[in-house]
């Protein structure tokens, strides 16, 4: 299951030339990838780390830039689970205006231990839920295809 997200595009996320600032982009997956994982993993609660069962920390984002965003336009950002490692796993994004493509990329999550403030491996039960997903997302993409 993928999941999507929309945002429109308010005044103050423009930038000098009134497109949508290149740092909007980054705060909108941020907002869609915070909610997909919360819709697949309920109990984290990534305002309070150190209380969670398992702690991660946002360690890299690729983004390419595809088509400019402008004032009062609506982005739908879809989110999917990408290659799940023990450590990590990776959020792929996608952004349209409609039909148009305006940005893709991904971000990578690392499993942190914020009481020994130390990378960590990913919790068993969260690697294996996190697995799913990305097998039925690659599982309807092969359906679609």
């Amino acid at each position: 299951m993928s999941y999507t997200h929309t945002e429109r595009v308010r005044f103050g996320d423009l930038d000098a030339m009134r497109h949508l600032n290149n740092v909007v982009f980054l705060r909108y997956f941020e907002t869609a990838r915070i909610a997909y994982l919360r819709e697949i993993v309920p109990a984290h609660d990534p305002a309070n780390p150190e209380r969670d069962e398992f702690g991660l920390i946002f360690a890299e984002c690729h983004i390419n830039y595809r088509s400019p965003v402008v004032f009062d336009e609506v982005v739908d950002v879809k989110c999917s689970i990408g290659n799940v490692k023990r450590s990590s796993f990776r959020v792929e994004f996608e952004m349209r205006v409609g039909s148009r493509l305006v940005a893709e990329g991904y971000g990578v999550l690392v499993g942190f231990d914020y009481t020994a403030e130390q990378a960590s491996p990913l919790p068993d039960a969260l690697r294996e839920t996190l697995q799913a997903e990305a097998a039925s997302e690659s599982g309807a993409a092969a359906q679609a295809g």
